[in-house]
Formats: structure tokens, C-alpha cells, sequence
């Protein structure tokens, strides 16, 4: 069975997809809307970032030709991105979980607001 073939992994790439559109629809409304849909939008992002930490991981130890495909098409898009073509996408989950907080303790202190 192929990678892609998996049942979880379809769910997973659906589910990461909606997410994606989902945070990609509100990002320029963010400064607009109320703290309370700040807040949402940023869990949304969250949970975007730890279903792609899952998805990253989970094509990183696959052998399959087409995850190992997939994985190469993600480095060469966060390379165009302009991240370090050696970057350690672990390293880079984490500095995204890192300004998740750091938006999180904004919204809370109102730094959002125009």
C-alpha cells in the first residue's frame, strides 16, 4: 500500500487542507476582529502547525517513493518561503509554536488592536 493510500494520512491531509483555508481566509481580518475570534484564529493555527508537525513526520520516516517526493516538495517550498535550504523543520515547528505564544500573551494584552 502506498503512503497516500493510508486512510489516516488522507484524513490527516484533508484535515490539514481545511485548516490551511481557514487560516489563510482570516489572516488579514485578524487585526480587525474581536479578541475573542483572535483567540480562535490563532488556535486554528495551532492546531494547522501540529497537524503538519504529525504529517512532516510521519512522510520523513516513510520510505515510500511518493512521501519521500512529498517531503522534497515541502523543503524546496519552505526554501522558496526564504528559510535556510538546510533548515531542520523540526526546529522550524518550534519556532512556530514559539510566536503562537508569544501571539497568544499579545492578544491578551490587547497588542492586536488597531
Amino acid at each position: 500500500m502506498s503512503f497516500f493510500d493510508s486512510e489516516v494520512v488522507r484524513a490527516e491531509m484533508a484535515e490539514v487542507s481545511e485548516l490551511q483555508e481557514e487560516v489563510y481566509n482570516n489572516v488579514f481580518k485578524f487585526p480587525s476582529m474581536s479578541k475573542e475570534d483572535q483567540k480562535y484564529h490563532v488556535e486554528v493555527l495551532e492546531r494547522l502547525l501540529q497537524k503538519q508537525r504529525i504529517l512532516y513526520t510521519r512522510v520523513s520516516l516513510s520510505d515510500d517513493p511518493e512521501a519521500k517526493k512529498m517531503k522534497e516538495q515541502i523543503l524546496e517550498g519552505a526554501t522558496t518561503m526564504g528559510l535556510p535550504s538546510n533548515i531542520d523543520m523540526n526546529v522550524f515547528f518550534k519556532n512556530m509554536n514559539e510566536m503562537v505564544d508569544i501571539m497568544k500573551k499579545q492578544i491578551d494584552n490587547d497588542q492586536f488592536k488597531m
